[in-house]
């Protein structure tokens, strides 16, 4: 019974920061990736960033490398994603993400199997 809790989105202008928070429950995520997604209108979800849990691997799209961090709390399962520099493209519901690690899956695959509720991130000029 994994649960999985967006918080820190927000309105922000451009140029700006926030920290999205993902506190994950009901599970052992060892052997999980977590990652995150966002959806802006009119638009697929896309992939945003990821991590493997027990190995600490992160991922990033090219649209936000340099730009978005995505780390862990162990001991508070939680999952962060500070992003920075932010641009109005960056608009969107922000998901939470968990799947089993899967061989042959990349962690930019949408199949995942858990899933927040989604937290809006919009960006103002």
């Amino acid at each position: 019974q994994v649960q999985l809790v967006e918080s820190g989105g927000g309105l922000v202008q451009a140029g700006g920061s926030l920290r999205l928070t993902c506190a994950a429950s009901g599970g052992s995520f060892s052997s999980y990736d977590m990652g995150w997604f966002r959806q802006a209108p009119g638009k697929e979800r896309e992939f945003v960033a990821a991590l493997n849990w027990s190995g600490g691997r992160t991922y990033y799209a090219d649209s936000v490398k340099g730009r978005f961090t995505i780390s862990r709390d162990n001991a508070k399962n939680t999952v962060y994603l500070q992003m920075n520099s932010l641009k109005l493209e960056d608009t969107a519901v922000y998901y939470c993400a968990t799947k089993y690690v899967r061989t042959g899956r990349a962690v930019t695959d949408l199949r995942y199997d858990f899933w927040g509720q989604g937290t809006q991130v919009t960006v103002s000029s």
